[in-house]
């Protein structure tokens, strides 16, 4: 019950930064504007990375319902390693914009868009660390209660980010202010 109403909370922070998108997407008075910025192919690869992590997380909760600890581990370390490349494919899509001349400071807009998709990726991190946490408890052996139950709520969390993203990148990336 924690987790759903821990998520609920999750859509009201979320509802309010996409709505501040929203709001200030088209308002570019200096720097570059999102389509000379935009890497449309390279962030389409990077989410079709994140959504194939949540895959290999039903395959995670799968092993873990199995009591396959082997498989259990493997699926929460690739979808561990999916978010982080998810994540560095963000990090290097920064570095790129703010090469280009869009800064967090540049105008409403590049601040809308940084604080979106940053907090986006601070809660891919968080899941991350989250999976490879759980990935070293099982490896310890420690008792986690019931432990399909474990992976299921931190998959929970995984397919919540992850549908947040399939929102995020349809409204900034596919649809044009």
């Amino acid at each position: 019950m924690a987790m759903w109403l821990f998520l609920g909370s999750e859509c009201l922070l979320f509802g309010g930064l996409i709505s501040t998108y929203m709001l200030y997407r088209g308002r570019v008075t200096q720097g570059p504007r999102p389509s000379q910025v935009f890497d449309i192919p390279f962030t389409s690869v990077s989410s079709f990375v994140l959504l194939m992590s949540s895959l290999t997380m039903v395959l995670a909760v799968t092993s873990a319902q199995r009591k396959d600890n082997h498989r259990t581990k493997l699926w929460l370390m690739v979808t561990a390693s999916l978010g982080a490349t998810f994540v560095g494919g963000q990090v290097y899509e920064f570095t790129a914009f703010y090469n280009e001349g869009l800064g967090f400071t540049t105008n409403l807009f590049s601040s809308s868009f940084y604080t979106l998709t940053g907090f986006h990726g601070v809660h891919v991190t968080v899941g991350v660390i989250m999976l490879l946490s759980l990935r070293g408890i099982i490896s310890k052996d420690k008792d986690t209660g019931d432990r399909p139950e474990v992976v299921e709520l931190i998959g929970l969390y995984w397919h919540f980010v992850d549908i947040v993203w399939i929102i995020i990148f349809t409204l900034v990336y596919l649809i044009p202010a």
